[in-house]
């Protein structure tokens, strides 16, 4: 867990998954990311496996804006990006390793913080002990540079759940 700031923050930034399970381990590499190539006005979290360990840091942060990526399989192109809506979230079936839903994370985090972001990678391989693929790993890269522009969207398109 990162050293409280003295102020708060503008952004911060949580990144979820698990870096053994090939391109579930894509919100660690961006925290990885982070730290290789700070994002100016960023406060980075790396949640890992578990980022309901990190509910108190975060609340006691109260960044304006929290952006919360992990690897989610929404049935597109591998290292395809969206941001997906809160209320989609739960009920779309979400490729998780996580102990607790993510839906619980954002409820536990909605009081103390009043914008919340989830960005969605459409992994290709989850499995124990396998790399991350290239693909998810370029996005990773991509969505790095694409962070500092989150106040004019990104170019992020949003997540569309089927009907039928």
């Amino acid at each position: 867990m990162p050293d409280y700031p003295s102020h708060s923050p503008r952004f911060a930034l949580l990144c979820v998954g698990n870096s053994m399970m090939g391109d579930d381990g894509a919100g660690p590499r961006l925290a990885e990311l982070c730290v290789e190539q700070p994002l100016d006005g960023w406060t980075v979290v790396d949640g890992g496996a578990m980022p309901e360990n990190d509910i108190g840091f975060l609340r006691e942060l109260r960044p304006s804006h929290l952006v919360i990526v992990d690897a989610t399989d929404m049935g597109l192109a591998p290292g395809e990006m969206r941001i997906i809506d809160e209320n989609d979230i739960g009920e779309m079936f979400m490729m998780t390793t996580h102990n607790l839903p993510l839906t619980f994370l954002i409820q536990q985090l909605r009081e103390d913080i009043p914008q919340i972001t989830f960005i969605g990678i459409q992994p290709d391989v989850v499995a124990f002990y396998y790399p991350m693929s290239s693909v998810v790993a370029l996005s990773v890269s991509r969505l790095h540079q694409l962070l500092p522009a989150l106040e004019s969207g990104m170019g992020i398109a949003r997540y569309v759940a089927e009907t039928g």
